[in-house]
């Protein structure tokens, strides 16, 4: 009787004698990774691609592949005579397993001690001339493989990635199940509740000029859960964002969610804690260092200039106002007097840099914001660069300061908190990874907290939330009357690996009253606060208990585990940065009746960009 795979990819025997298979039966009775030299003798039956061919005078050798390995057949010749192959044929393999020679061992196969002699070949599928190698090393254009990304995953690399990214997001699974958590599903067809982002939405047909929305994340709904007394959820959710996309960014998305009753936030990170160690444990083989660290959002800007800080290496940022202020330079001196501010930054060893050099590390902070990236060479006498003549020929106060010493580089950035911090983060990112200060293999993890509950929208210079307006403040009482919006706290996390924001999280706000006075505060009104929001604020009026949550970006943290910096390799069918999917055209265009069944008609202008896409492509 035959019998299913096993979780590793080996297949059992299919019969007690090993020579009782019909002669038709092509299935499979081994992967072609699995044969090792004690099954030399017995019959098999192996089913994959064909990944290369060789011709050794009168005997042939085909390399038969599958996710789950390489296997060496050989074709007499009269076999090899009476069919014909091509790369990419999809075969079955029926014959004897035999030792290879000494010689003729291939010590880079696992299979390598191996082959199968051939006695039956059957083409189960012909392939037209595939439009790359299916190689792991592969210098094709990402449009080609993403064109044709079924041959492109096809090869080991992406195998393994995909299988990594499987065991990784079980074992997150299988540790909140033994946290005690269940596994519930949230609705994707919903209301367009604003979080951020914007929604996709999909037309109702049966609900004529009315849409659903594709959930930026299932917030809403699992705060509702907690409502309804399922205190600790869990899901993996497929999650959408009509935003602009990055290498670290898709449009639609995997986040594993949680949510817990009765907790406040030392209970999320510690669930969080041991969640990851169990799953870097059971997936990698990799300890990790529990507890996290924990740092403030204003620590973290104040010496990394990021509240997402690469904590590997060290070049924090050093603030010099009181310096400044009293400096000749009058553009430092002007800053400080106008309630700005000067920092700076040291590069050890930096000194060996050119002028061509720092004036690209110029370019690099202005594209942050920066108006000018002053620096200097330090030495005692006055040391060099443009701030040089400004030391009066004494650069010891400054070089204390900066815990600098001859042969470092210093780059300083003058204007508003905001705006030197931020370029100056971008430049130590940069700085740290272009010198090889960064150790690839640590996993410093780290928890960043005490985010502002509101911050200025600079386009229409109302307040909006720094994480989503669900966040719980820090002062329930919102500061009282007149209160200065910009010095609230939240009670708001990120989890940080190394430079890279893994996900957020809260304690939510559990009371009615405060969540309606958070919306006020937003410049949402009351007509607006039942429309969107109704139904949660009812939700909160019936018993709501205290509760916070969190959610890991899956296809972020895989993509770190994996050493990646681009999700794309991580994920089986993505899209490009223009939200794109080139291998089956979409978003493509739809018929008139199509159209009208959901009651819409293009306007002009949608109709002509229509038009010109059709005729593209």
């Amino acid at each position: 009787m035959r019998e299913s795979g096993r979780a590793d990819g080996t297949l059992r025997d299919v019969s007690e004698s090993k020579d009782e298979l019909s002669a038709a039966d092509w299935r499979r009775t081994h992967t072609c990774g699995e044969l090792r030299s004690e099954r030399v003798g017995c019959k098999v039956t192996l089913n994959g691609w064909v990944d290369s061919r060789r011709d050794h005078g009168g005997i042939y050798f085909v390399d038969l592949r599958d996710r789950y390995g390489v296997t060496q057949v050989v074709l007499r010749e009269e076999i090899a005579d009476s069919i014909k192959l091509g790369p990419e044929y999809v075969l079955s393999v029926r014959g004897e397993v035999a030792a290879r020679g000494e010689s003729n061992r291939n010590e880079g196969l696992p299979t390598g001690d191996v082959e199968l002699i051939a006695e039956r070949v059957e083409v189960l599928s012909t392939s037209e001339v595939p439009p790359f190698e299916v190689l792991d090393d592969l210098d094709t254009a990402i449009e080609t493989r993403l064109r044709y990304r079924y041959v492109d995953l096809r090869r080991g690399p992406l195998q393994r990635n995909l299988a990594h990214r499987s065991r990784f997001i079980n074992a997150m699974r299988r540790a909140f199940e033994d946290e005690g958590f269940l596994e519930i599903e949230t609705p994707i067809l919903t209301r367009a509740t604003p979080e951020g982002a914007r929604d996709y939405l999909v037309p109702s047909r049966v609900h004529p000029g009315n849409f659903y929305a594709l959930p930026q994340s299932p917030q809403i709904f699992k705060q509702i859960l907690m409502v309804a007394g399922y205190d600790r959820y869990f899901q993996v959710a497929r999650c959408f964002r009509d935003e602009d996309l990055r290498a670290d960014r898709q449009p639609e998305f995997t986040q594993l969610d949680m949510e817990m009753s009765f907790v406040e936030e030392e209970d999320v990170w510690a669930v969080w804690e041991r969640v990851l160690a169990h799953t870097f444990r059971e997936s990698m083989d990799v300890e990790v260092t529990v507890p996290f660290a924990r740092m403030r959002y204003a620590e973290a800007m104040e010496r990394f200039g990021s509240d997402k800080p690469d904590r590997r290496f060290g070049m924090e940022l050093v603030c010099v106002g009181e310096w400044a202020a009293s400096s000749e330079f009058g553009v430092f001196r002007d800053t400080i007097a106008g309630g700005g501010r000067v920092m700076g930054l040291v590069v050890s060893g930096g000194a060996e840099l050119s002028r061509k050099q720092i004036e690209a590390l110029e370019v690099l902070a202005k594209d942050y914001g920066a108006r000018g990236l002053a620096w200097w060479k330090p030495a005692d006498d006055g040391g060099a660069g443009p701030l040089a003549r400004f030391m009066n020929g004494d650069g010891a106060p400054l070089m204390e300061q900066m815990g600098a010493t001859e042969g470092d580089l210093c780059v300083f950035v003058a204007d508003r908190a905001a705006i030197v911090q931020r370029s100056l983060g971008e430049l130590r990112v940069h700085l740290g990874r272009s010198r090889g200060l960064v150790g690839e293999t640590s996993w410093e993890f780290l928890w960043v907290t005490h985010f502002p509950l509101f911050e200025r929208d600079e386009e229409s210079g109302g307040w909006t939330s720094s994480h989503h307006p669900f966040t719980a403040p820090e002062d329930w009482n919102l500061g009282g009357e007149g209160a200065d919006l910009s010095s609230l706290a939240s009670r708001s996390y990120d989890l940080v690996l190394n430079g890279w924001e893994l996900g957020s999280g809260s304690v939510r706000i559990h009371r009615s009253d405060v969540q309606q006075r958070v919306f006020e505060l937003l410049g949402i009104t009351p007509a607006e606060q039942e429309l969107k929001f109704g139904f949660l604020l009812e939700a909160l009026a019936h018993g709501a208990p205290p509760h916070a949550g969190f959610a890991v970006g899956l296809d972020r943290i895989v993509a770190l585990s994996l050493g990646l910096e681009n999700l794309r390799d991580t994920l089986p069918f993505p899209k490009t940065t223009s939200a794109a999917d080139l291998m089956c055209a979409a978003p493509s265009r739809v018929s008139a009746e199509q159209l009208g069944d959901v009651h819409i008609e293009l306007d002009a202008a949608a109709r002509a960009a229509s038009d010109a896409a059709g005729a593209e492509a």
